[in-house]
């Protein structure tokens, strides 16, 4: 790795209970990185987490506010450095791989680098698991652009810029999503680079649940694309509005063009709420969509008001 001494890069952990497996991630990362501190950051861990991982020689914070969407705020707001390692602290992703991200983004320039996962252990990476990711990878890709395979890694290099104009509004595990849709949102240059993932190490456990975080995370990208893409959103819910008051209302005209009456008024008021709704629906897009406009801009212009990452 041919990288100037003068490059400040920092290894961020978030940390909840991971008493067993973050002497692993502090020792893998003081081999791969040695120049470079690690900063944990616990999150009112009620095991012996903080201890072991100052013992190991790691800087020990603490956030109280309980999600790793407020430790990644806490972690983005108080450090300072060129370019930020951010990974979880649970030993499962290759910390040999740590170069080769730093040394893409410091090569290209980039203001993210995915550690996409790889790997052939279903202990792992549990098939549930990889269709869910590839699902919401796919959506979050087909409206704010195909540039990652990886939504949800834990594994990433950010430069400054990015992490000093991220919002992190997000509370918990959905901050990925969080994380991804920014980098897209603005067109930011990304990259991502295959990195090997394994089990977690005997006596650790995930905090992942399953259909909770999965239903938040689901959750959260609706919530962005309301916010960032909300002609699309409100011209969906147009078209469905418009679809159901159509599907009831042609029988009433029907019956009225036949007989001249209006024998199911209940229905007729439904079907003439519901084209209400959807005309109601397209303006709110409409109008929206400027206000999303200026948004945008106003966060692009935030981002600029950073340099550039250094590069070779």
């Amino acid at each position: 790795m041919n990288l100037p001494d003068t490059l400040r890069v920092v290894v961020l952990v978030p940390c909840y209970n991971e008493e067993t497996a973050i002497p692993l991630v502090i020792r893998d990362f003081q081999a791969a990185l040695p120049d470079y501190p690690i900063y944990v950051y616990d999150n009112n861990s009620s095991d012996r987490t903080a201890e072991v991982a100052r013992a190991a020689g790691a800087i020990v914070r603490t956030e109280t506010m309980q999600g790793k969407g407020h430790v990644i705020r806490r972690m983005f707001a108080d450090i300072e450095a060129d370019f930020y390692i951010l990974v979880d602290g649970d030993a499962t992703y290759e910390a040999a791989a740590a170069p080769r991200l730093l040394e893409c983004a410091y090569q290209g320039g980039f203001d993210m680098v995915n550690g996409a996962r790889v790997t052939d252990r279903e202990a792992a990476y549990r098939r549930g698991h990889v269709l869910g990711n590839r699902v919401l990878t796919g959506l979050v890709t087909g409206v704010f652009g195909r540039r990652l395979s990886d939504m949800l890694s834990g594994y990433r290099v950010f430069s400054r810029r990015f992490v000093k104009s991220f919002p992190a509004l997000s509370a918990g595990f959905e901050t990925e999503t969080e994380l991804t849709v920014h980098a897209l949102e603005l067109a930011m240059p990304i990259a991502e680079v295959p990195t090997t993932y394994i089990e977690r190490p005997a006596g650790s456990f995930s905090k992942l649940r399953t259909y909770h975080d999965g239903f938040r995370i689901l959750t959260t990208i609706v919530n962005l694309v309301k916010q960032e893409r909300p002609l699309l959103f409100f011209t969906l819910l147009c078209g469905l509005f418009f679809l159901a008051g159509v599907v009831l209302g042609i029988p009433v005209v029907l019956d009225f063009l036949r007989t001249g009456l209006v024998p199911r008024l209940p229905t007729a008021v439904l079907a003439t709420g519901l084209v209400m709704l959807s005309a109601l629906s397209a303006a709110c897009g409409l109008i929206l969509d400027t206000v999303a406009l200026g948004r945008r801009e106003m966060k692009r212009m935030a981002y600029l008001n950073y340099p550039a990452p250094p590069r070779a």
